[in-house]
């Protein structure tokens, strides 16, 4: 099925943040398009809008949402990359349905947040992907949407990586890897760069799965996406 390309105009999902006080009324969903790390761009429409400081602050994701098919740099993993970092539960449902991944898998969540806030409800059909398109954008945001997949066995453990002593946690075997590049952002730069490229990519080459998030408001869109070149060996390591 399709995924994305249309508005969110109802205090619903990650529009409902200061909603209310917002000037800018609706978010945009981007559209799902197969494509090489190199075609990601970032979008001219807002995707995520939030009162800062008494400030309205639109932020520009991504273009779209994108399918990564560069087979010659990872084959055989299945990679998206998105702006706010619930798309994942779609994602994650998408695949499950597929039977590319079976249930109670691990989820290992690199972010500088934890994202486990719990949500109004839990009431989705992980079976049918039209209600998990529903519930991951009208009900769920990008802070609550790890634990409807917890609460649906769509994972049975979580490793959770949000500082220097998450990055030393033993990792196993079979895992789902879900990425927030908000991991390289300026707040989180009291850890040494090169060592989360390092720890990161090893995450990468070990997981046959791996959705990841750009997220417009907690780091800079151009940040985000040359750390994802970086991570993915598009791009040599270089300074921000």
């Amino acid at each position: 099925m399709s995924y994305g390309g249309f508005y969110i105009e109802k205090p619903v999902g990650n529009n409902m943040f200061s909603f209310e006080k917002r000037k800018v009324k609706k978010i945009y969903v981007p559209q799902l398009v197969r494509a090489n790390f190199n075609d990601i761009e970032i979008g001219e429409i807002p995707n995520f809008v939030e009162i800062e400081d008494g400030l309205e602050k639109a932020c520009m994701g991504l273009k779209n949402m994108y399918e990564i098919v560069d087979s010659d740099i990872y084959k055989g993993k299945k990679i998206y990359v998105f702006d706010n970092h619930n798309h994942s539960f779609f994602f994650w449902c998408k695949l499950l349905n597929e039977g590319i991944f079976e249930k109670g898998i691990t989820l290992v969540h690199v972010d500088q947040h934890k994202d486990m806030r719990e949500p109004l409800n839990f009431d989705v059909d992980i079976f049918d992907l039209e209600d998990v398109k529903r519930y991951t954008n009208e009900v769920l945001n990008v802070g609550n949407f790890i634990k409807p997949a917890i609460y649906h066995d769509i994972f049975s453990n979580l490793v959770m990586v949000d500082s220097s002593y998450g990055m030393e946690l033993e990792i196993p075997g079979n895992y789902v890897l879900d990425l927030d590049l908000d991991f390289f952002s300026k707040d989180m730069d009291y850890i040494d760069f090169e060592y989360k490229l390092y720890r990161v990519r090893e995450y990468i080459e070990n997981a046959d799965i791996i959705t990841i998030a750009t997220s417009p408001y907690f780091i800079e869109q151009d940040r985000a996406i040359k750390v994802l070149k970086m991570l993915f060996r598009v791009e040599k390591i270089d300074k921000l």
